[in-house]
């Protein structure tokens, strides 16, 4: 092969090579899903697809799994067994040597019994009662349900999670617009004072101030936009979506919707609250506990039953003729606890103890529900009259921005003035922003420690 045909070659390779990443790249760009979401649909996809949520349900199936175990000691047990031995040494017995004659006290050694032995049995056991597994079959579906409540209360946080970053970015949105805004306000007003200070009605400051006041401006969108993609992924890790893929938030956030479903939640139950009916359940399981103790003094009964054949031969021939033996039994076992060194009493106590430390868990957490709930309704009605009260002061903001405007457009304002009105507005716009994610914030805090969320 000639020098110009490797590096023809080479040049063809090195083609293809760029061909089949570009088309690797491009097919991963047309597989990146596309996603526009309501807040009710994120939660929906973060039920099924959030790794948390996720763990909890397989706990619910592992309970499952448990319980299936604990049902299967109340059930028949069943065990077969087999085996052959083969003798190097015949055991030995010794008789009374009257027996053949010898004086007595003396004793003749005699070997019984053939070199092979063979047996195979079946042994059945059915549990007829025993308190502590009766008290165990009794708390499956406790167990079960206290699965349940952990998972409702793994989801629950999730679900409050994603209320405030789904609504952080929202709020995010209406600062990029209102950073546009006061961008293209700047812009405008660069442009006028420009051409003012190109006919001599302003000085050469002036123009550098409000370009100064438009840089800061666009920083601060760069910093925003920056935040908002943080703000993206990790919403998307929350709900358990894959990085690369593209999420669209559709839902848009107002002062009437803040306020919306608030009254019919001032009205609350303990039993509303995930966390507590975890606790209740925690109680009775508790309680059953003590129980299953307390039931462990008293016998347990089981009926047993045995069948199994025996050969015994002198060569390895099980299989030919011969004589099996059978021996079979049936009856009920009782198993009576006598002592055992106080184990049963320092168990009893122990749960006991356990129970009453549960039950004062479950009377303090009423407690932090109650002083959760005022809490919460204290801070919803402050940032509600926040929120008011931050949307009437940029209203007002604006309205003298553009009230200094025309006056220096007309020559009776100044540039100071001017530039004071603008930093006023955006400080105005700002806390508004603020306010009225603080008062998302607080709604979502109040139905969560009512239990309506």
């Amino acid at each position: 092969m000639t020098k110009m045909k490797k590096i023809r070659m080479a040049g063809m390779l090195l083609i293809n090579a760029v061909l089949f990443s570009s088309t690797t790249e491009a097919q991963q760009e047309t597989k990146q899903q596309i996603n526009q979401f309501s807040l009710q649909q994120a939660i929906d996809y973060a039920k099924k697809n959030s790794v948390q949520v996720k763990n909890a349900l397989l706990d619910v199936l592992i309970q499952k799994q448990t319980n299936r175990d604990v049902t299967s000691i109340a059930l028949p047990q069943i065990n077969g067994s087999a085996g052959i031995n083969d003798y190097l040494d015949i055991p030995t017995t010794l008789l009374p040597g009257e027996i053949v004659g010898q004086p007595p006290g003396t004793f003749v050694p005699v070997k019984f019994g053939t070199k092979w032995n063979s047996s195979a049995s079946i042994s059945v056991t059915q549990l007829l009662f025993d308190g502590q597994v009766f008290i165990a079959l009794k708390a499956r579906n406790g167990t079960m349900d206290l699965q349940r409540k952990i998972a409702d209360l793994t989801e629950e946080n999730i679900r409050a999670n994603i209320y405030k970053i789904y609504y952080q970015l929202v709020v995010s949105k209406t600062q990029i617009q209102l950073l546009d805004a006061n961008i293209n306000r700047a812009e405008k007003l660069k442009h006028d004072v420009q051409v003012m200070y190109d006919n001599g009605f302003a000085e050469k400051v002036d123009v550098d101030k409000i370009t100064v006041v438009l840089a800061n401006l666009q920083t601060e969108k760069l910093k925003a936009n920056n935040l908002i993609e943080n703000g993206y992924s990790g919403l998307k890790v929350l709900m358990g979506m894959p990085v690369k893929d593209s999420l669209v938030l559709i839902d848009t956030l107002s002062d009437n919707q803040i306020r919306e479903g608030v009254l019919e939640a001032a009205q609350y139950k303990y039993s509303d609250r995930n966390d507590y009916k975890v606790a209740d359940i925690t109680n009775k399981l508790n309680a059953l506990n003590l129980r299953r103790y307390r039931l462990s003094q008293i016998p347990t009964f089981a009926l047993a039953g045995n069948y199994s054949k025996q050969a015994q031969r002198n060569t390895f021939d099980f299989f030919g003729k011969g004589d099996w033996f059978t021996t079979s039994y049936i009856g009920i076992q009782m198993s009576v606890p006598i002592f055992h060194g106080f184990s049963t009493r320092a168990k009893i106590q122990q749960a006991k103890l356990q129970l009453q430390k549960s039950q004062n868990n479950s009377e303090a957490l009423k407690n932090s529900i109650d002083r959760e709930v005022d809490i919460a309704k204290r801070e919803f009605i402050s940032a509600i009259a926040t929120m008011d009260f931050q949307k009437k002061n940029m209203a007002l903001a604006e309205l003298v921005y553009n009230q200094t405007k025309k006056k220096y457009e007309i020559g009776t304002g100044d540039a100071t003035t001017i530039n004071a009105a603008q930093v006023e507005l955006k400080t105005a716009q700002t806390n508004y922003l603020s306010a009225l994610y603080d008062a998302i914030i607080a709604k979502v805090d109040f139905l969560k420690a009512t239990g309506k969320l």
